[in-house]
């Protein structure tokens, strides 16, 4: 009888806790909605699997932090390498960054047996930025004269290997990872999982400044080797972990896989047909001109004209992201209010040219505030204008041979080669102003060391009026073409974490 009424117990507990598996917990329910960027999942791509994906955007994130920020001071200050070939290194990766376009076509067209597309591309570009990595401090060292045998230009030449491998893997890797998530998100989610993956790449930048600045706090050759090769190792790790599984196995027939090729010119040309891909590659590049020519003067401006300390300046990066992260959240309610990503755009663009005239103002009146706000909308219209010019590529309808791949492709190339094109320019101009104005030649108003900084801010703006004249066009035809329907798409940032 016992036994019978302990039987009748436990068959009571198994259907209560079957019952209870099949209706999941209210805190664990609550959790899932709260969490930033859960709207972006979907059925067929789910939210475990999207930020599994979105790991390949921490380690480009990581890349871009060494070769742009900590090994350009590395170089300069500690190893003593010219500024000019420093400069020459670092421009290197942007030389490639027209490859992104082809690296997209190719991996929309690739055929092998298993049927994977963005995999194999995705990989390489891993192996790719690891080999750029692992060898880049050793080619660093022999680049500063420390070496024992002394072969002529064997250091250039190994950085320069060093650099065009990493910059290679990181265009890679990123618009084969772009095109898979392209790929998985459906039409609703794919702008949501656009800002999932750009606020990943500033995760990843951010929190990779902190950890490798404080590792090479105490700098030495072995420290850097160290720290180097370990980014190296983590880079693959993080792909390895992105990849793993998220592109199904659809095995091809010879026939399939001998069939001829599309070649590169017919698909760009069915991509460019109709003037708005072309069109919005010009918006891309135009603006991205105009918002990274002060990337290596703001943080010189603020001490330099306004006398600012290094702590205080220091304190410009985490108000730029700020002004970026605050854009995300804007651009999620606008989103949802049913904008389109080019008037999204043409937002971000009147933000820059305000933020310009603030930071040009800042000089005559001696105000830091007035500095540090226009930073502020520096940071808030670049991000607006990013996401919004990504997710409008994103979501622009493909025909013919051209895939997501070739679109995401060239939405980088315009991107990249814009931001490294302007940085040389911002550069070039401040000295060639600054040296004709501090000689007295400009004239004794002009004799100060805000001319040149002025100057370029100056030509920022007159660059990102010219963005928005570019701009206007596509505002029209996304108006033309988008069907009157009562779904707004969201963007999911409405709960970024703090």
């Amino acid at each position: 009888m016992i036994r019978a009424g302990f039987n009748r117990l436990m068959a009571r507990l198994d259907a209560k806790i079957a019952e209870g598996e099949k209706r999941p917990p209210l805190l664990k329910s609550l959790s899932i909605r709260a969490l930033p960027f859960a709207d972006a999942a979907s059925p067929e791509f789910p939210l475990s699997q999207l930020l599994r994906l979105s790991l390949f955007q921490i380690s480009v994130g990581m890349a871009a932090v060494m070769l742009l920020g900590t090994l350009n001071r590395v170089m300069i200050v500690e190893l003593s390498i010219p500024a000019m070939l420093v400069a020459s290194m670092i421009a290197l990766p942007v030389l490639v960054a027209p490859l992104r376009a082809l690296f997209g076509f190719k991996s929309d067209t690739y055929r092998s047996a298993i049927g994977w597309k963005r995999i194999p591309f995705l990989w390489f570009g891993s192996l790719y930025q690891f080999g750029g990595l692992a060898i880049m401090p050793f080619a660093l060292i022999v680049l500063s004269g420390d070496r024992t045998y002394d072969v002529p230009y064997s250091g250039e030449v190994l950085a320069a290997i060093a650099f065009v491998m990493t910059g290679l893997g990181m265009h890679m890797t990123q618009t084969a990872g772009l095109a898979l998530a392209s790929d998985r998100a459906t039409d609703e989610t794919r702008p949501r999982v656009v800002a999932l993956l750009y606020v990943m790449f500033l995760i990843g930048m951010g929190v990779s400044a902190l950890i490798v600045g404080w590792l090479l706090y105490d700098f030495s050759q072995l420290r850097l080797i160290e720290v180097v090769q370990g980014a190296a190792v983590v880079t693959l790790a993080l792909n390895v972990l992105a990849l793993w599984k998220q592109e199904s196995v659809r095995p091809m027939s010879k026939a399939e896989r001998e069939a001829p090729r599309p070649l590169f010119r017919d698909a760009w040309a069915d991509y460019t047909r109709g003037g708005q891909a072309g069109r919005l590659l010009a918006v891309v590049f135009l603006g991205s001109l105009a918002f990274n020519m002060q990337d290596v003067l703001l943080e010189p401006y603020g001490g330099e004209v306004l006398g600012l300390s290094v702590s205080a300046t220091t304190m410009l990066t985490a108000t730029w992201a700020a002004g970026a992260l605050v854009a995300f959240a804007m651009a999620a309610r606008w989103l949802a209010q049913g904008m389109d990503p080019h008037r999204m755009s043409a937002r971000g663009i009147l933000g820059g040219i305000a933020a310009f005239a603030a930071v040009i103002f800042a000089a005559p009146m001696d105000s830091p505030t007035i500095f540090y706000f226009g930073a502020f909308l520096i940071g808030w219209g670049g991000g607006l204008f990013a996401v919004a010019t990504l997710t409008a590529a994103m979501l622009m309808p493909v025909q013919g041979l051209a895939g997501r791949g070739l679109a995401l492709g060239a939405w980088g190339a315009a991107q990249a080669t814009g931001a490294g094109l302007s940085i040389f320019l911002g550069g070039t101009i401040r000295d060639v102003v600054n040296a004709a104005a501090l000689s007295g030649n400009l004239g004794e108003a002009l004799n100060s060391p805000a001319t040149g900084y002025s100057v370029v801010y100056h030509i920022e703006i007159a660059l990102l009026f010219l963005t928005l004249a570019v701009l206007g066009p596509l505002v029209r035809s996304w108006r033309l073409a988008q069907p009157s329907t009562g779904s707004p798409e969201r963007i999911g940032l409405a709960e970024l974490p703090s």
